[in-house]
């Protein structure tokens, strides 16, 4: 590798912009965390509201697990129970998307983020709407589409810290 020399400013930019991104993914993990904890501060009042049966309080402890099926429907009722405690939807059971972008920023988020989160939610809505009148289902693709771009992204908290930030919030 004769007159080979490295450039060494190529490499210096490149290894910034590595550890901006790991930075960004470490920083995008929290927001989530913070969010998954707030959630459950609502789950607790729809428990008594809606009655929530224990295998939908074990899809809540498996929501970030990549490897675990969302199928009961049930699920998307609660999650719409959710919302709704938290003021993140419409009249029309959408997301109110000015109060899902600041619900993200008072968890963390700046305002990049906040409006990636939100785009997200809403491309999910646009992909998974008119499939029905059953809103509880169509939440849960929602919810599904949503997971899977986070994962997608490498936003997911682990589950250990997710049951941790919950059972402080308990």
């Amino acid at each position: 590798m004769a007159g080979f020399r490295p450039n060494w400013r190529l490499i210096a930019v490149f290894a910034l912009i590595l550890v901006l991104k790991l930075d960004r993914t470490s920083a995008s993990q929290e927001v989530m965390k913070k969010l998954t904890a707030q959630f459950s501060t609502a789950l607790d009042a729809c428990k008594k509201e809606l009655n929530i049966q224990d295998h939908i309080l074990q899809d809540f402890y498996n929501f970030w697990r990549e490897d675990y099926a969302l199928v009961n429907r049930e699920m998307g009722c609660v999650i719409m129970c959710m919302a709704v405690q938290l003021d993140l939807i419409t009249e029309d059971l959408k997301m109110h998307h000015g109060k899902a972008h600041e619900f993200a920023k008072t968890h963390g988020a700046d305002d990049e983020l906040a409006k990636q989160l939100v785009s997200m939610i809403h491309e999910c809505e646009k992909l998974h709407s008119g499939q029905g009148t059953d809103e509880c289902a169509t939440t849960l693709e929602i919810a599904k589409c949503f997971r899977s771009k986070i994962h997608d992204l490498k936003w997911a908290p682990s589950m250990e810290v997710v049951l941790e930030e919950v059972m402080t919030e308990m």
